[in-house]
């Protein structure tokens, strides 16, 4: 089974720009779709996007579109997500995610998590 881990979490200020990586190792990518997901206080976790590895075909929550971009890097085995514009309700623990056959909005369907990487935008 692939590990995951994020990076790139921190603080930033309303309208500034954040970029996490999410690096694989222990196994390939191939065929799978990686979901970031994320998770506020006191709420639950929610998808943010998500890009099949073999297609580099990306997947976006409609409050993020436009904001968020997701890239992959076969060379390092690690996925991207570029955010935007980030607003104070962008704040939350982001975590990406791993399965096969491709992306998911569910959870659930996920059988590989990275630790989280905490993003905080303050208003």
């Amino acid at each position: 089974q692939v590990h995951l881990v994020e990076s790139g979490g921190g603080l930033v200020q309303t309208g500034g720009s954040l970029r996490l990586s999410c690096a694989a190792s222990g196994g390939t990518l191939d065929g799978n779709g990686v979901g970031w997901f994320r998770q506020a206080p006191g709420k639950e976790q929610e998808f943010v996007g998500g890009i099949a590895w073999d297609s580099g075909k990306t997947y976006y929550e409609d409050s993020v579109k436009g904001r968020f971009a997701i890239s992959r890097d076969k060379a390092e085995n690690m996925v991207h997500l570029q955010m935007n514009g980030l607003k104070p309700e962008d704040t939350a623990v982001y975590y990406c995610a791993a399965r096969a056959f491709g992306v998911s909005r569910n959870n659930a369907h996920y059988n590989a998590w990275g630790q989280g990487t905490q993003v905080t935008v303050s208003s």
